[in-house]
């Protein structure tokens, strides 16, 4: 199947090999964008616990209430990435900035339920049953923290779907990296009061992290608009009701995914806690492991969402399938090479976190070491139900698979790590298992979702070819 471009040349559809090429070339930069974002949270975390355990604990959990939230609001801007690609795959580029304005304006929309729940942080954990000191002590952070919501939205949640989608990933790379060393200079100095700056203690650290996340949006926004070859993607338009209808209604069940995942780790956390100190702190090792190899096939999810939804644009299914299955080879080849190093050298990885030496750790280190190998197979089915799910939304469908991951991480993965967990005996260890159990039902749904759209959309086209 070929295609006639504006300039009068045939394009053909990419090799399997051009595809994997160019679907990596997108997914590095998102990749390492990401493992900045969560560089600047360890950051934060470092520099938090010079300060004593209070303010470790209180601006820790302040920070993660804002990340869930925006985070969770982000999922409905992935809508500009898929639009944005199949735009362009339709040679339609004129439509690109009616879209990338609408979605700017959807972005500062959404920064107000965000301002609103970080607003009222301290009564909801109070009503929660956390400490009242403690309590407050978040909502102080929180509060701080709210003003860089709609920065977050813009920065993160806007520019990360739509750089990627106009062929600009590289402009994320670089300024993530640089916000890492930005966001530990300024944590130190307003922590501190160090280098003239005001000392603000901890809520230093949430002062500095807000302006961070508003000076990469600033940055990025000006790369962009600033670069002559992408300012034809920006050019002034005025958003649409229409349109904003549309990319909410193919956004929000993204974001609906994203929050029932969210939970599910949420939920299993406070259940290890219940096991004991050694079983939540294996895996809290276990999960931190696992969230940073994530990070690679969260990326190849990205570039699978483009990749897709610009040969489904162009009118050329074929391509549009090839291309979702290439990323998830991808996938499943990264994760199989990390799941490998768990499984050979688990000892080594607990070794980061714990003093292998010391008798006091031993019964946790093993217990780690343990849930690693679980944790391999994990890997393997949360990198597929991740790209999976960036190939559906590549086809703007996302309906059905937050339902998809609703049932796998609810329906299966929750009531299966807590039966292993406390009816079979299984502790910490059946939790994990549960978890891998709710993954692999995900990864399969994914996966044959899109076996299935993609095949039906390709046997359509070739009756439509023949008919014509």
């Amino acid at each position: 199947m070929t295609r006639t471009t504006l300039s009068g040349a045939v394009a053909s559809p990419p090799t399997l090999r051009h595809h994997a090429a160019d679907t990596a070339r997108l997914a590095g930069p998102l990749a390492i964008a990401q493992l900045s974002q969560m560089a600047m949270s360890v950051t934060d975390t470092v520099l938090l616990g010079s300060l004593g355990a209070d303010a470790l604990a209180a601006g820790g959990l302040g920070a993660n209430m804002f990340f869930v939230v925006v985070t969770v609001l982000q999922g409905v801007l992935t809508s500009v990435s898929v639009s944005v690609a199949q735009a362009r795959g339709a040679h339609n580029e004129s439509h690109v900035p009616h879209i990338y304005w609408t979605g700017f304006a959807l972005s500062l929309l959404l920064s107000l339920p965000a301002f609103a729940l970080l607003s009222f942080a301290e009564p909801i954990l109070r009503a929660l049953g956390e400490p009242t000191l403690l309590a407050r002590h978040i909502g102080e952070y929180a509060a701080v923290l709210r003003w860089g919501a709609p920065a977050s939205l813009i920065g993160v949640g806007l520019m990360r779907s739509f750089l990627p989608a106009i062929g600009a990933a590289r402009r994320l790379l670089w300024v993530s990296i640089a916000g890492v060393f930005f966001n530990g200079f300024l944590n130190f100095g307003l922590i501190h009061g160090a280098w003239g700056l005001p000392r603000l203690g901890f809520l230093g650290s949430a002062a500095a992290t807000a302006t961070t996340v508003w000076l990469t949006a600033l940055v990025l926004m000006a790369l962009l608009h600033l670069r002559p070859s992408h300012q034809h993607f920006v050019a002034a338009r005025r958003p649409t009701a229409p349109l904003m209808g549309e990319l909410f209604t193919i956004g929000w069940p993204v974001a609906i995914t994203y929050a029932v995942e969210a939970t599910l780790f949420l939920a299993t956390g406070l259940v290890a806690g219940l096991l004991g100190e050694t079983p939540l702190a294996a895996h809290q090792i276990a999960l931190n492991v696992a969230s940073v190899t994530f990070m690679v096939p969260l990326a190849i999810g990205q570039a699978a969402n483009v990749r897709v939804g610009y040969w489904a644009g162009a009118g050329m299914p074929r391509a549009a399938r090839h291309a979702g299955f290439v990323a998830l080879g991808l996938g499943v080849g990264f994760m199989s090479l990390s799941a490998l190093v768990m499984v050979l050298a688990p000892h080594r990885i607990v070794g980061l976190y714990l003093h292998l030496d010391d008798p006091a750790n031993a019964h946790t280190v093993s217990l780690a070491a343990t849930l690693l190998g679980v944790a391999a197979l994990f890997q393997i089915v949360d990198g597929v139900q991740t790209v999976g799910s960036g190939c559906l939304r590549g086809l703007k469908d996302t309906r059905i698979p937050m339902l998809a991951a609703t049932l796998g991480y609810w329906g299966i993965g929750f009531p299966t790590g807590y039966a292993l967990a406390f009816h079979f005996g299984l502790g910490a260890l059946g939790l994990w298992w549960g978890l891998a159990a709710g993954l692999a039902t995900v990864a399969v749904l994914m996966t044959w979702r899109f076996h299935r759209i993609s095949l039906r959309a390709q046997t359509r086209a070739a009756t439509a070819a023949r008919a014509g």
